[in-house]
C-alpha cells in the first residue's frame, strides 16, 4: 500500500488517570485547577537540608496499598509508583475489557528524571537487590506492560519537560498508523528533593519567593522570577476510535493532532523569537486538519520562567496573529510538573474543551511580556466547547504540543 492510500486512524481517549500536587484524581486535580489556588508550601525535608530554596508542589498521599502489595512497594521507587497508580486510575476509567489482543496494546512513558532521585539517594550505599531494576529508566514502562500483559511496544521517552507529550503523541501516531489498536500514555517525575532542588536552584531556574511560597509561581507575570519544583504523574488509555466504539467505550474526546521541533540553539535557553515553538504549534494544528481561528483556547507551557515565558509569548503572538483564544497555564497552581507536566496539561485542556471552561492563571497581574495575549485571570472563563491546543517546553530546545478535541455530538 503506498503512503498516499495508507489510512489515519483516528485516535480516541478512553480513561484518564492523575497523580498531583493538585489532587490524587482527575476530578479533584480538575477542581483545584479551576479554582486557581496555588499547592506550593515550604517542605520539611528541603528546610532540614539548609538550601535557600525550601517550597515546592508534593503529591498528596498517595495511598500507595491501594495499588502495590508490600513487596511491590519495596521494588519500586516513588517515580514508578507515582507513574503506575496514574496508570492504573487511567486503565480502570478506560472499562475492564479495555485490554483487548494483548499484541497490539502498547505503554508510552514520558519522564525528564524518572529514577535519577533513587539512583542520587542510593550512590555510596550498599545497593539493594533490586536497585537496578528499580533505577532503570524503563522501569514505569516495563511494569504497567507486566501488569496488564500489553505486549506490543513498552517505550520511555526523554525529551526533559516535553517528555510526557512526547510520549502521548508517539503512542497516537502508533495508533493512527494502525501498528497499534490501543495504549497506556503519559509522564511521571519525582525529582523533589534536596539534591535536584538545590540542582536547579543554582542553574537560577527557581523562584526565590520562598516567604510566600504560594505566590511564587508566576506564568507570564511581570514578576516572575523562576519556577516552583513539582512532581506527579498522568496516563491516558488512547484507543482507535472504531475499536473503542466496537467495545461501547465511553469516549473524553479525541487526539486530532501532534507535533514536534528542536530550537538546535541552546541546552537551557531558549530561542528568544519562540519560532520553533510556534511551528510545532503551526504543525500541530495543521495535523489535526484545523486552523488558528478553530482553537478555543490554549494550555500553555507557562513554566515562570522569565526567558522562556516571554519566548513562548512571542510564539504565540505569531501563531494566532494577535490576541487570539485564551490562554491558561496550569504551573502557577501545580508548579513544575517537569515530564509529567505536559501530560497532566493535556488531561485538563481536554477537559477544559469539553466543558467549554479555561481556568485561571494563578498569580497572574500583567505584564509587558504577555502584551495583546488574552491571558484568563481572577476566574475561570466560560469559552465555546472548541479543541485546545497545548505546548510543552523542555531543556534542550524540545517542543511538542498536541491538539486536543472534545467529541461532539
Amino acid at each position: 500500500m503506498s503512503t498516499a492510500q495508507r489510512v489515519s486512524h483516528p485516535v480516541v481517549v478512553t480513561g484518564m488517570g492523575v497523580k498531583s500536587p493538585a489532587g490524587n484524581t482527575v476530578a479533584d486535580a480538575y477542581e483545584t485547577v479551576l479554582s486557581g489556588k496555588p499547592q506550593a508550601v515550604h517542605l520539611p525535608e528541603l528546610l532540614d537540608s539548609g538550601l535557600s530554596v525550601a517550597i515546592g508542589c508534593p503529591v498528596p498521599e498517595l495511598g500507595a496499598d491501594r495499588y502495590f502489595s508490600k513487596a511491590e512497594r519495596r521494588r519500586l521507587d516513588r517515580a514508578s509508583q507515582l507513574g503506575i497508580a496514574a496508570a492504573v486510575d487511567a486503565v480502570t476509567d478506560a472499562g475492564p475489557d479495555f485490554a483487548g489482543d494483548a499484541a497490539r496494546s502498547g505503554v508510552y512513558v514520558g519522564s525528564g528524571g524518572l529514577s535519577l532521585a533513587t539512583a542520587v539517594l542510593l550512590a555510596g550505599e550498599r545497593p539493594p537487590v533490586y536497585t537496578i531494576p528499580m533505577i532503570m529508566p524503563s522501569a514505569t514502562a516495563a511494569h504497567i506492560s507486566i501488569r496488564y500483559g500489553l505486549r506490543g511496544p513498552a517505550l520511555t521517552f526523554a525529551a526533559a519537560c516535553a517528555s510526557g507529550a512526547v510520549a502521548i503523541g508517539e503512542a497516537v501516531r502508533a495508533i493512527r498508523a494502525g501498528h497499534l489498536d490501543r495504549a497506556v500514555a503519559g509522564g511521571v517525575d519525582a525529582l523533589l528533593t534536596p539534591f535536584f532542588v538545590h540542582a536547579f536552584d543554582r542553574l537560577g531556574a527557581l523562584s526565590r519567593r520562598t516567604a510566600t511560597p504560594a505566590e511564587a509561581s508566576r506564568p507570564f507575570d511581570a514578576e516572575r522570577d523562576g519556577f516552583v519544583m513539582g512532581e506527579g504523574a498522568a496516563f491516558l488509555t488512547l484507543e482507535r476510535a472504531d475499536v473503542a466504539e466496537r467495545r461501547g467505550a465511553r469516549v473524553h474526546g479525541e487526539i486530532t493532532g501532534y507535533a514536534l521541533t528542536s530550537d538546535a540553539a541552546d541546552i537551557v535557553s531558549p530561542r528568544p523569537d519562540g519560532a520553533l515553538v510556534a511551528r510545532a504549534m503551526t504543525d500541530a494544528l495543521a495535523d489535526a486538519g484545523l486552523g488558528p481561528a478553530d482553537i478555543g483556547h490554549v494550555n500553555a507551557h507557562g513554566s515562570a520562567a522569565p526567558a522562556g515565558d516571554r519566548a513562548e509569548a512571542a510564539a504565540l503572538r505569531a501563531v494566532f496573529d494577535g490576541a487570539g483564544p485564551p490562554i491558561t497555564a496550569l504551573k502557577g497552581v501545580t508548579g513544575y510538573l517537569l515530564g509529567a507536566g505536559g501530560a497532566f496539561e493535556a488531561v485538563m485542556a481536554l477537559l477544559s474543551a469539553r466543558d467549554g471552561l479555561a481556568p485561571p492563571v494563578a498569580n497572574f497581574t500583567g505584564g509587558a511580556d504577555a502584551e495583546g495575549l488574552d491571558i484568563v485571570a481572577g476566574a475561570p472563563r466560560a469559552l465555546p466547547v472548541a479543541p485546545a491546543l497545548s505546548c510543552s517546553i523542555g531543556f534542550g530546545g524540545h517542543n511538542a504540543a498536541l491538539v486536543l478535541s472534545p467529541r461532539l455530538g
